[in-house]
């Protein structure tokens, strides 16, 4: 990768990883045939049709980026898969809650993903439990079974509002005997978007985008078609390569009401927005400003923007200071900026940024995917030539990224 002029163009974002994975599982709730649209082509969504049909579904790309998941009726599901496919990816553990749900009975190993810290699964467990499932579980695999045909219904608080422990927890609920409430839920339009889904299923749920989902259980669900959310994480990644190299770029598909914190932001560092029926451009000024970004649950800064941000204020103008509050050990990446030229220090979870006129090309490595999509962006400015290594990271969340960076006039190539 080389530096290069101003980025300009428009690209597609697709549909989001963090709700399609969810949806995926989703369907094991309905035997029949399921239809997903605007399915993003990542590994991810490989892995997760693979563990799909070794839990007894069949999985089919009719055309590109859409999806069939045929699942057959509860007696033919498989509620145990091999290992590897859980580590290979967080979101695994969504199959948790549906196949309680469906089957009465759960073996899964722990799940992977990327490393940034800690990130327990207790909220899932503890919410399950309550719903009377018993879990037995040891350091690498989770056993969990129900005394009685059906979840029971109940009042779930979660100690924090976890993405993925609510979509675990509402698929849960809406095969449950009852009324359930989960409060303090996430708010996130992927959490949104996957309800809007079961409700096509035919499930009864109340208060999506909002703290608190009320949901009555329903003796079963059907097969539906549905569209994917767009990714607002790639939809990000797309305008920082527009802003960071002082360009302009749009992306067709982005949906500024998902991004609103981030747009602020945005023109926090000197950005420019356009919002439009056809999404959002932005165009870069010559250098970027300080601006200072906390992370915290949506609607607030996705902790999944704060490298993309952070690369953008390595070259900004000023100091900036950057607070991770959501996850110990995400500041990883920093050190691999720090070897591009950036001047950052780091102090718990504060990163202070002295934004650099220039930065200097070399070897890096990306440890996961956003850090490996800031890498990328921060060697689109770097004087000479920069190496990324760990783009496997990057195939796992983005769907042709390289293609679509090259599309707006980025000096990049892949080799293998």
């Amino acid at each position: 990768m080389k530096p290069v002029g101003p980025l300009a163009g428009e690209v597609l974002a697709f549909g989001a990883k963090n709700a399609v994975l969810k949806q995926m599982a989703a369907c094991l709730l309905a035997t029949g045939e399921h239809h997903l649209s605007n399915v993003p082509d990542i590994t991810d969504v490989g892995v997760m049709a693979e563990l799909l049909g070794a839990l007894g579904c069949v999985v089919r790309w009719p055309v590109e980026h859409e999806l069939v998941i045929v699942v057959p009726e509860v007696k033919d599901l498989r509620p145990i898969a091999p290992a590897h496919l859980f580590e290979a990816m967080r979101a695994s553990i969504v199959v948790l809650g549906p196949l309680l749900a469906r089957c009465g009975e759960a073996n899964m190993a722990l799940p992977g993903g990327d490393d940034f810290g800690q990130r327990p699964i207790n909220f899932h467990t503890d919410g399950l439990s309550a719903m009377g499932a018993t879990f037995h579980n040891d350091r690498s695999s989770i056993h969990a079974t129900l005394a009685r045909p059906r979840l029971y219904a109940t009042r779930i608080t979660l100690e924090y509002p976890s993405h993925t422990a609510t979509d675990n927890l509402m698929m849960a609920c809406v095969l449950a005997d009852g009324r359930s409430v989960i409060d303090n839920a996430a708010r996130e339009p992927e959490v949104e978007d996957l309800g809007r889904q079961l409700i096509a299923m035919g499930a009864r749920i109340e208060g999506l985008g909002t703290s608190r989902l009320t949901i009555d259980g329903v003796s079963e669900l059907r097969p539906a078609s549905h569209r994917v959310v767009t990714d607002r994480v790639v939809s990000a990644t797309y305008l920082a390569s527009g802003l960071i190299t002082g360009g302009e770029v749009r992306v067709l598909d982005a949906r500024p009401e998902h991004m609103e914190m981030l747009l602020r932001k945005i023109e926090a560092m000197g950005g420019r927005i356009d919002k439009d029926a056809e999404g959002i451009l932005v165009g870069g000024p010559t250098r970027l400003s300080a601006c200072d970004v906390a992370t915290l649950p949506y609607p607030g800064v996705a902790t999944d923007y704060k490298p993309l941000i952070t690369a953008m204020l390595s070259v900004a103008s000023g100091v900036s200071v950057v607070t991770e509050n959501l996850f110990v050990g995400r500041f990883r990446y920093v050190d691999e900026l720090v070897r591009l030229g950036a001047s950052i220090t780091t102090e718990g979870h504060h990163a202070m940024i002295r934004g650099v006129a220039s930065l200097q090309g070399t070897s890096v490595r990306g440890t996961d995917i956003r850090a490996a999509a800031a890498l990328v962006l921060a060697g689109l400015v770097a004087t000479g030539e920069t190496q990324v290594s760990g783009l496997e990271h990057l195939e796992r969340g983005y769907d042709d990224f390289i293609g679509r960076l090259q599309s707006l006039g980025a000096a990049v190539e892949k080799f293998s």
